[in-house]
């Protein structure tokens, strides 16, 4: 794209910066759309679970619920407590909807469609997504209200726990891979399954960390069973009680998008991203983001499901699976893995 805007008369550092600009736009707002659509469908799979109708009177199907509340929450004054830390309040759902946006520049939407092709593309996702606690530790926090702040240092405690494992995931994915560059993960799993199937969710030493993955973004992104935060019998809405109006669709928004996030990464670092399911040819014609779309909403039906079905956790129950089996199975995962790698390149 920066060449396009070369050849138009720009200079290389103009047309590198407007084409990056586009770039930015061309990933947030398809975003912004995808976000209020999943939170239809969300409600939509809600209600076919509990044979209930769900939204189905604004728009065609109920499409245009989503844009209704929308408009209805922008319309909506924004309350600020009196006892409230006032710059720290509004600036904490910014720091939430920001930082769940930022995430998205490093994945490769298509082979050579990428923002930012960067060799430690997995590690700049690691480091992201930890920045999401601040925005939840400073809106309870500057809330000045008892229940906003409980809920946000469980949130926190429990972000924090589940990104451990998290973590030493992510270090077998990049021992199979030999990288850490998105790009580089994604073209490493063609043809790795007998040389037909395209994912590392066919070996049988990634396919149980592949469920940890799984788990452990149900738990990083609060949703059902680990929706400690939110439980209403003891916390209310959790760290967002106090806040309405577009302060409370900031975060609202930004859930929906790290929910997105994490769908995408199941998708990209397990099940071949942008390749399709199997290393045939005629499977190729598709698109590579149209195979890349269908496995995140795949794996955003299956967070339905689970939230739909799946009774909430105790917290200590929540931090026990967090400490005491995605931990130790992780790291013995991390010496399973290089070892295997080591035997058999060494065998080689």
């Amino acid at each position: 794209m920066t060449d396009f805007f070369v050849n138009l008369g720009m200079s290389y550092e103009w047309a590198w910066f407007v084409a990056t600009v586009c770039g930015i736009l061309l990933i947030a707002l398809p975003l912004m759309l995808g976000v209020a659509m999943i939170i239809y469908a969300d409600r939509k799979i809600w209600a076919a679970m509990a044979l209930r109708r769900g939204p189905n009177v604004v728009g065609p199907f109920g499409l245009l619920q989503s844009f209704a509340d929308g408009l209805k929450v922008f319309l909506q004054e924004t309350i600020v407590p009196t006892a409230a830390n006032k710059g720290l309040f509004l600036i904490a759902p910014i720091i939430t909807f920001t930082v769940a946006l930022m995430a998205w520049a490093v994945i490769p939407f298509n082979s050579g469609a990428i923002l930012a092709d960067i060799n430690i593309g997995l590690l700049y996702i690691l480091a992201i997504s930890s920045l999401g606690v601040y925005g939840v530790v400073i809106s309870g926090w500057a809330s000045n209200s008892k229940y906003p702040f409980f809920s946000a240092m469980r949130a926190a405690a429990q972000m924090i726990s589940y990104e451990v494992s998290i973590g030493f995931i992510l270090v077998c994915v990049i021992l199979y891979a030999g990288s850490s560059n998105m790009y580089q993960i994604v073209e490493a799993q063609r043809g790795f399954g007998l040389g037909i199937v395209n994912g590392f969710f066919f070996n049988i030493l990634l396919f149980p960390i592949f469920v940890m993955f799984l788990i452990s973004s149900l738990a990083e992104t609060a949703r059902a069973p680990f929706d400690l935060t939110e439980a209403e019998s003891e916390l209310v809405a959790g760290y967002q009680t106090e806040y309405s109006s577009m302060s409370f669709a900031l975060f609202w928004l930004g859930e929906y998008a790290n929910v997105l996030l994490m769908c995408t990464l199941n998708a990209v670092l397990f099940f071949g991203g942008y390749l399709p399911p199997l290393d045939i040819g005629f499977l190729y014609v598709i698109p590579g983001f149209v195979w890349l779309l269908l496995k995140i909403l795949f794996f955003f039906f299956v967070f339905s499901w689970v939230k739909a079905t799946v009774p909430r956790f105790r917290y200590d129950q929540l931090m026990r699976l967090g400490w005491k089996v995605f931990l130790p199975l992780s790291l013995l995962f991390v010496v399973l893995t290089s070892g295997w790698l080591m035997f058999t390149r060494f065998a080689a």
